[in-house]
């Protein structure tokens, strides 16, 4: 029998952390310089397109058909085309139709992959991106789907990391931010530095979208985490109240380091501190009680504010600290969950702070690092072989244009008139009777 309340909640949730792409669109496309900006939104809402696209041919059926193999990747044609499915009405999660838990990880992969994309702003070609996009997916994200995301049930195999390795990982530390932190360093390696790095200021250049897509997306998360529940049940009431605390404590810790080591609190820092909140508790919101949610959040908060200093001393150019941020927030959730966990939470493992030694500790780590190693590597090469062929990097004339106007043709900000003499008229009448400075912005 079909549960139409759990459904409900599942369906809802997939469209919470649908709202999280847009969401890092108006995030990342805020930390970019104006010049940029819509090819930095464009990244992420092609992405979306794309990869929705890949996951219903194939992309689910590799991650969650049967196993090929010791547990590192799933029948491609099982459920090609999502073939079998709508007739079917039980599920792997019980009490839900298939297709609900196909729309829900569909949204994984989606925000998996444009996440990748603040690695690479100012620099990349959109077509180029859109090819690696889709290779990526396929080679990378939908097998370590399948090692973090497919259990195995009667007489269904599953991946490595969730049935052999014993790896807590509720929603997707690994296989969405430790994945696409590495995916992103190794990018940033491969395109090289944006001209001027280091040398002239690249600041965000609109602050209140960089807010309002950091609010999209710690909104949209309660679906991401509250969601993997698969339940409207307690599991999903306390991942909801842990990621709750975690992101509030986070945003203060970044928000802290900030100011001991900066002499200021900033906008940027409180919307960075919220996504490394999120990011931390992803792994860890059904193992954690509220304290601990609140420790997690607190430490990862300013580790990772500390961690986005790490590209000016290594000489990396990651553009929107997407190392700093989901690589070192990915694991320190990830691993966080070998010392906090606790077994009054749902999970039931208690980590090495509540007793439970470090049994559970190795297994988070080697769970973090292999899905590292794997995804830095295969990403490099790819990355690696399309700047070979197609070229993934702008031309310098191109970059210092700006990416927006030579890709897409278009501006973000239309702020000049280029409509002949009476616009001109029109720009000459506003600026009648205002101060010089302020003609100058308005001309």
């Amino acid at each position: 029998m079909i549960n139409t309340g759990d459904t409900a909640w599942v369906l809802t949730s997939a469209a919470l952390v649908l709202l999280m792409t847009p969401g890092l669109a108006l995030f990342y496309g805020g930390m970019v310089r104006s010049k940029s900006v819509l090819n930095m939104m464009m990244m992420s809402f092609g992405a979306l397109a794309l990869i929705s696209v890949l996951w219903v041919l194939y992309g689910y059926s590799i991650a969650f058909g049967d196993d090929l193999g010791a547990g590192l990747v799933g029948d491609p044609t099982q459920y090609l085309g999502l073939k079998g499915l709508m007739e079917d009405v039980t599920s792997e999660a019980g009490g839900l139709p298939p297709m609900a838990f196909v729309a829900f990880q569909a949204v994984f992969a989606i925000i998996t992959v444009a996440l990748i994309s603040g690695a690479i702003a100012d620099r990349a070609k959109f077509g180029t991106w859109m090819i690696f996009a889709g290779i990526w997916a396929t080679v990378v994200y939908f097998p370590i789907a399948h090692w973090v995301f497919d259990f195995s049930l009667d007489d269904h195999v599953g991946g490595w990391i969730a049935n052999t390795l014993v790896a807590i990982d509720f929603a997707g530390g690994t296989a969405v931010h430790i994945n696409a932190g590495a995916a992103g360093l190794a990018l940033a390696l491969v395109l090289g530095k944006r001209r001027g790095f280091g040398k002239e200021a690249m600041r965000p250049h609109n602050l209140p979208l960089v807010m309002l897509g950091a609010g999209l997306l710690w909104f949209g998360w309660f679906g991401f985490n509250a969601g993997s529940a698969l339940a409207a049940n307690n599991l999903a009431a306390v991942a909801w109240v842990n990621t709750l605390v975690a992101t509030a404590a986070a945003a203060l810790g970044w928000l802290a380091t900030e100011k001991v080591r900066d002499g200021h609190a900033t906008s940027l820092g409180a919307a960075s501190g919220v996504v490394a909140g999120l990011v931390a508790i992803t792994p860890a919101c059904s193992a954690l009680s509220p304290v601990g949610s609140i420790v997690l959040g607190a430490v990862a908060g300013s580790l990772c504010a500390l961690a986005v200093g790490l590209k000016y001393r290594f000489g990396y150019d990651d553009s929107l600290d997407v190392v700093g941020v989901h690589l070192v927030g990915g694991l320190v959730g990830t691993i966080g969950v070998g010392f906090l966990a606790t077994a009054a939470a749902p999970a039931g493992v208690d980590g090495l702070f509540y007793g439970g030694g470090v049994d559970q500790l190795w297994r988070q780590a080697v769970g973090a690092f292999a899905v590292l190693a794997v995804s830095f590597v295969a990403t490099y090469a790819i990355g690696l072989v399309l700047q070979r062929t197609v070229g993934f990097r702008i031309d310098e004339e191109d970059e210092i244009t700006g990416v927006d106007l030579v890709t897409h043709a278009e501006s973000g900000y239309d702020l000049h008139s280029t409509s002949g003499t009476r616009s001109g008229a029109g720009a000459s009448t506003l600026n009648a009777g205002q101060p010089a400075n302020e003609r100058k912005v308005t001309a």
